[in-house]
C-alpha cells in the first residue's frame, strides 16, 4: 500500500474517538495542515485501497442484479482511464464534464480526474443541450464523459472539447470510449497540483437566476468532508446507503468524499420508481449500517409501513431539505432510531446536524459541527446575534473553514456580495435556542410578513405535508386590501385525491388546528409546483404570480372564508 497523508489520518481518526462527544470534538477540532501539495486519489485512496479487496462500490438495480467492485478494482480502473486521458492530453487544471447516473463508471471517472490533477464538472443527465451549451462555455470544459443514451443532446453543443463514451461497442461518430481500457500502461504519478488548486465546478440550481458556478479545491472538499463524515456517523467498514442523484453535490459528500474519508463501502440502489418495501429489503440484505435520505423519502417510507427496523442499521440520516418532526417521531416509533438532520450547501460540506449520541430537539438542525465557525446575523442592525436569537444563518471568514468553497467562479459581484462583511453569507435565517440548537426558518428570500408577524414558509408546508392529501406544498405572500399579506400555499396532492373543494376545506381545516391564528393559510390552490432541474420548488414563479394580484381571485383558488371551519377537518 502507499502512504496515507498524516495529519489528514490523525485528525479522522481524532474524530473517530470522539463520536459520540460532541462539546469535545468542536472544542479540540483544527482543519489538517494536508501540505501544499495534497491529491485526494494519491495522498489518500489509493493509500487504503491498493490491494484491498474489500468492496468499495456496490450497484443494485432495479431488477435485482448486483455488482460490487472492491477498492482495488476502482484504484486499477481509475489509473486505466487517468492513463488513457493523460496520452491524450488532458491533464492538471482541466475541467471535464461528467454526465453519468448512478454506474461504476461514475465513480471510476471522477477517481481518474482527480488523479490526474484535473477539475470535476458534475452534470445531472436531466439537463439538456441548452444547459449544456452554459456549462461547457462558462466551465471551459476540455472533455465530457458520458453514456451514449445522452450523446445527441450535444449535437449542436460548440467548443473544443474531447469527447468520451464509457459504454462498451463502436463509440458513435467523434466521440472516444472509455470502456475496457488496458491496464498495462505508464504509471499516473502524482500530478503535483496544489493543494489550493480548483478541483470541483459546481452549477447551484438556480431557484432565482441562472446557476452559479462553484469553485472547490484539493482540500474543501475531500478534506472538508471530514465534518460530513462526523455527522453521518461513518467508522471504517461501515456500509453506507445514500439516497440521492448524480451531479448534485450532496451525492459527492455521501457517495464519495465522506464514506471514503472513512474506508466505508457505498452502495447505491437504483429505483427507476420508488419502492418502500424493496429499499427496505435491501436495507437488510446488504447490512446497512448508516442511512441518509430526503425526507420526502423518509415520508415515503413512513406511509408505506416501515416496519421492523432492519438490524445493522445504525444511523439514521435525513437531508436535502428541512425534516418535519413528525416524520423523526414515526420513525422513532416504529425503528427505535433518532432521524439526525443537518444542513449545509453546494458551497460547504456539512456545516450544522445533529450528530451521534446528541438529543435530538424535534425540528432543529442541530448544532455547528467541528471545525465551523457558524454565526447568525441579526438582518436589520447588520450585527451577530448573540446566544439565543434569529438571523442569517453565516460563517465567520475570521476563522474560515477550509470547507468552504473558493468562491462563484468568473462573477466577481456574487462573490464580494456573498462574502460581505467578513462573513460568508448562506441566504438561510434560522433561530437558535438557549442551548445552541438551530432551526431552519427558510430563505431570506422567502420570509415574509403578514399583519406584522414574521412568516417562516417552511414553518407552515411542515403542517401542511402531514394532511394525508398533501404530496407538497409552497407557501408565498398573496397581497390582501386588509392585512397586506397573507399565507397562500400552493399544494401538489398525493394520487388518488381530487383537486376540488372537499379536499380543500380539509386542508384548510387542518391548517387551522395546527397552526396559530396569525400563521394561518388563508388561500389554496391546486398547482405543479415549478421546479429547478434539481428538484428546488421555484417559489419566486410563485410569488411573481401573486404580486399585485389583490382582489383578483384565479380560477381553482379556495379561502378559508369560503367554509365553515370551526368543525374542523
Amino acid at each position: 500500500m502507499t502512504s496515507r497523508n498524516a495529519a489528514l489520518l490523525a485528525s479522522r481518526d481524532r474524530l473517530f474517538d470522539l463520536r459520540t462527544d460532541h462539546d469535545t470534538a468542536v472544542a479540540e477540532f483544527t482543519w489538517p495542515d494536508v501540505g501544499t501539495s495534497f491529491n485526494f486519489v494519491h495522498d489518500w485512496f489509493d493509500g487504503f485501497a491498493r490491494g484491498n479487496d474489500a468492496p468499495g462500490l456496490v450497484v443494485v438495480e432495479a431488477d435485482g442484479a448486483r455488482a460490487s467492485y472492491s477498492f482495488d478494482e476502482l484504484v486499477v480502473r481509475s489509473e486505466a482511464v487517468a492513463a488513457h486521458l493523460r496520452e491524450r492530453g488532458l491533464g492538471r487544471g482541466d475541467a471535464v464534464v461528467v454526465m453519468l447516473g448512478n454506474q461504476v463508471e461514475l465513480w471510476v471517472s471522477m477517481l481518474a480526474i482527480i488523479r490526474l490533477g484535473a477539475v470535476i464538472m458534475p452534470t445531472t443527465t436531466a439537463v439538456g443541450t441548452s444547459d449544456l451549451v452554459d456549462r461547457l462555455e462558462r466551465g471551459g470544459a476540455r472533455a465530457v464523459i458520458a453514456n451514449a443514451a445522452d450523446v445527441a443532446k450535444f449535437e449542436g453543443v460548440p467548443g473544443d472539447h474531447a469527447r468520451y463514451v464509457v459504454d462498451a461497442g463502436t463509440p458513435p461518430e467523434g466521440w472516444g470510449s472509455l470502456a475496457d481500457l488496458p491496464t498495462d500502461h505508464p504509471p499516473v504519478e502524482h500530478p503535483g497540483n496544489a493543494s489550493s488548486d480548483r478541483m470541483l465546478l459546481y452549477f447551484t440550481s438556480g431557484t432565482t437566476s441562472r446557476p452559479k458556478l462553484v469553485e472547490h479545491t484539493h482540500v474543501s472538499y475531500p478534506v472538508g468532508h471530514l465534518s460530513t463524515m462526523y455527522w453521518l456517523g461513518l467508522q471504517p467498514g461501515d456500509v453506507h446507503l445514500n439516497i440521492s442523484s448524480p451531479g448534485w453535490a450532496k451525492h459527492a459528500w455521501s457517495n464519495f468524499f465522506a464514506p471514503w474519508l472513512a474506508e466505508a463501502t457505498v452502495l447505491v440502489l437504483n429505483q427507476a420508481r420508488f419502492d418502500p418495501a424493496a429499499l427496505i429489503a435491501r436495507l437488510r440484505t446488504e447490512g446497512v449500517t448508516t442511512f441518509c435520505a430526503p425526507p420526502t423519502v423518509w415520508r415515503m417510507l413512513i406511509n408505506a409501513d416501515l416496519a421492523d427496523r432492519p438490524a445493522t442499521v445504525r444511523e439514521a440520516i435525513a437531508a436535502g431539505e428541512p425534516l418535519n418532526p413528525e416524520v423523526i417521531s414515526q420513525v422513532q416509533r416504529h425503528w427505535g432510531l433518532t432521524i439526525r438532520d443537518g444542513f449545509g450547501q453546494t458551497e460547504t460540506t456539512a456545516s450544522v446536524a445533529n450528530t451521534p449520541g446528541q438529543e435530538v430537539v424535534p425540528g432543529s438542525m442541530g448544532r455547528p459541527l467541528p471545525g465551523v465557525p457558524v454565526v447568525l446575523l441579526d438582518p436589520v442592525a447588520g450585527t451577530v446575534v448573540e446566544g439565543v436569537g434569529e438571523g442569517e444563518i453565516c460563517l465567520d471568514l475570521s476563522t474560515r473553514p477550509l470547507s468552504l468553497m473558493t468562491g462563484y467562479q468568473g462573477d466577481p459581484a456574487r462573490n464580494d456580495e456573498a462574502m460581505a462583511g467578513g462573513l460568508y453569507h448562506t441566504g438561510d435565517v434560522a433561530s437558535r435556542d438557549e442551548r445552541g440548537y438551530i432551526t431552519y426558518v427558510g430563505r431570506t428570500d422567502d420570509v415574509f410578513k403578514a399583519s406584522d408577524y414574521k412568516i417562516s414558509p417552511f414553518e407552515l408546508e411542515s403542517v401542511l405535508i402531514e394532511h394525508p392529501a398533501v404530496a407538497e406544498a409552497a407557501v408565498v405572500p398573496a397581497p390582501d386590501a386588509v392585512r397586506a399579506a397573507i399565507p397562500k400555499a400552493y399544494v401538489a396532492l398525493v394520487a388518488g385525491h381530487e383537486p376540488d373543494a372537499v379536499t380543500a376545506r380539509s386542508i384548510l381545516a387542518h391548517a387551522r388546528e395546527h397552526l396559530a391564528p396569525y400563521l394561518r393559510v388563508r388561500r389554496l390552490e391546486f398547482f405543479e409546483l415549478p421546479k429547478t432541474i434539481s428538484g428546488k420548488i421555484r417559489r419566486v414563479e410563485l410569488r411573481a404570480r401573486e404580486e399585485g394580484v389583490v382582489d383578483a381571485r384565479p380560477p381553482g383558488e379556495f379561502r378559508d372564508d369560503d367554509f365553515d371551519l370551526r368543525g374542523g377537518a
